[in-house]
């Protein structure tokens, strides 16, 4: 399930209760992962899979009972009810000094789910260095002016969070100086070459998605670049 890798204390792999994924981008991300967080509704199928967690974060009344037992020093229960599984996750890495931080899982299921767990993205960018890896692609948060490694033809949207203006570079279909009054009118465009560029003082989720051909081929290597 999981590769023997150096732990520098500062990554973390969160595995979310959305869909387990089966691309192999985020199956790698999983196997070379230093240090595993399974959300607590995540924990039971992912050691039924093979595989072994270093903490389970949440309320912790999802987990079986023998898995309970199993791992009852990994377990970091958190009662508190105004957040759900995945921020306690994310905050439980952060204040352990894990803020360079990958979630997988995160999407998939319900659809209400899915897109409460990609907007919160926008705000663990103010703790973490996140990203989260779906069977598609990758969103990433970003608050300033970013440039993004890419290929020709790459597909990639943009969703606004609040109403900042944004600029882009390097884009099928630029955006100028715009403010993004709705999420359909960052989406569907393309990169032109091996880079592009946002430029915003807003929250924005940079969403680009996968080659098939290439990331079939090159899943060690994305996941290294992913994981750092």
């Amino acid at each position: 399930m999981r590769s023997e890798n150096k732990d520098d204390g500062s990554t973390a792999v969160i595995v979310a209760n959305g869909k387990y994924p089966h691309h192999p981008v985020p199956l790698s991300v999983i196997k070379n992962a230093p240090y595993i967080v399974c959300c607590d509704g995540a924990a039971n199928h992912f050691i039924e899979a093979g595989g072994f967690p270093d903490a389970i974060v949440g309320d912790c009344d999802s987990i079986s009972e023998e898995n309970r037992i199993r791992f009852s020093d990994k377990l970091f229960p958190d009662k508190e009810q105004e957040t759900n599984d995945l921020t306690k996750s994310v905050l439980f890495c952060a204040e352990n000094g894990r803020r360079n931080i990958v979630i997988v899982g995160g999407t998939g299921m319900r659809e209400d789910h899915s897109i409460g767990n990609i907007s919160l993205l926008a705000d663990y960018e103010a703790v973490a260095n996140v990203k989260m890896v779906t069977n598609y692609g990758v969103f990433t948060p970003i608050s300033s002016r970013t440039t993004f490694n890419s290929f020709a033809g790459e597909k990639v949207s943009l969703f606004s969070i609040g109403q900042k203006p944004i600029t882009t570079k390097g884009l099928k279909y630029p955006i100028e100086n715009r403010i993004l009054t709705n999420w359909w009118q960052g989406t569907l465009n393309e990169s032109l070459g091996d880079s592009f560029t946002v430029d915003t003082c807003g929250r924005v989720l940079v969403f680009q998605v996968f080659d098939s051909e290439k990331d079939q081929n090159n899943s060690r290597s994305t996941s290294s670049d992913l994981i750092g």
